[in-house]
């Protein structure tokens, strides 16, 4: 298997970043937008299909980016909500018009992926060779939470 490095990282964010934009900013109406889950949401079937892929896409870039707990808890309730309302016959399609979820977890993500320290080494090597301590005194000069490892 591939090591990861910081430009998978970058993949991910960008992605997501896609993956907002499309789902609730494809038109935008000054600071609001729709996108394709908004728009989708009134075709019965298509618009809680597409609410799902997109929900599974983002959750599945959070795990790919190593995201905290807190983050991927906070990530599945926004995309739970949005999906389960899609479910609701017009009500929920009117909710899920005007709640835009996958955007909130999607910068949710993206602030973890900008707030993280990421290192292309092992974390044991690191502490074992005092390297570690520098990565931290790194994370802390940069203003940033936590540091990952991406060769673990």
């Amino acid at each position: 298997m591939a090591k990861r490095t910081i430009h998978d990282i970058e993949k991910v964010w960008s992605r997501v970043e896609g993956v907002r934009k499309l789902s609730d900013r494809v038109i935008k109406i000054g600071p609001w937008g729709v996108g394709m889950d908004g728009l989708l949401t009134w075709i019965p079937l298509v618009g809680g299909a597409y609410s799902l892929g997109a929900a599974a896409l983002l959750f599945a870039s959070g795990l790919q980016a190593r995201a905290s707990p807190r983050t991927l808890a906070k990530m599945a309730a926004y995309l739970v909500f949005d999906v389960a309302v899609t479910e609701i016959p017009v009500a929920g399609s009117v909710v899920d018009f005007f709640f835009i979820g996958h955007h909130f977890a999607g910068r949710a993500l993206q602030k973890e992926i900008e707030a993280t320290h990421w290192v292309e080494a092992n974390g044991r090597a690191a502490k074992a060779s005092g390297d570690h301590e520098r990565h931290l005194a790194d994370m802390r000069a940069a203003g940033r939470r936590r540091v990952v490892y991406l060769h673990d």
